[in-house]
């Protein structure tokens, strides 16, 4: 009596990678995520290498692994895929507090976030 297995979401063309619990902000990450929307994989690729921004490591693993998605579990072509969408969300925080002068206490949250890559394949142009 196992579940029965859900339907695809994606399209035939397309290909997901996602993870989970980055830490770092969501505002800080959808500057790299929107960095790489709409730009061919390759491309995307070579400039989150050459990013000086911390997360970029990061981005890059989950782009990889979702070029690897398409080219081995969808048989797609790797030439034609271009990032068609890179999500952002909000994860969870964790709460810290910093001693303050008189016995206050800052509150500081260290939030985390959650990035989906989807990859699509462009048509073949005549």
């Amino acid at each position: 009596m196992s579940k029965s297995a859900s339907l695809r979401r994606l399209k035939d063309n397309e290909a997901l990678a996602s993870s989970k619990a980055i830490r770092i902000s969501p505002q800080k990450l959808n500057l790299v995520a929107g960095m790489i929307r709409g730009m061919d994989a390759s491309a995307a690729m070579t400039s989150l290498k050459f990013s000086r921004r911390r997360v970029a490591n990061d981005v890059s693993k989950v782009l990889w692994s979702a070029i690897s998605n398409a080219e081995n579990n969808h048989q797609l072509d790797v030439d034609r895929l271009f990032v068609a969408e890179a999500t952002v969300g909000r994860a969870f925080a964790i709460k810290r507090f910093r001693a303050r002068a008189r016995g206050r206490v800052g509150g500081i949250t260290k939030s985390f976030s959650n990035l989906t890559i989807v990859l699509r394949e462009r048509e073949e142009s005549k």
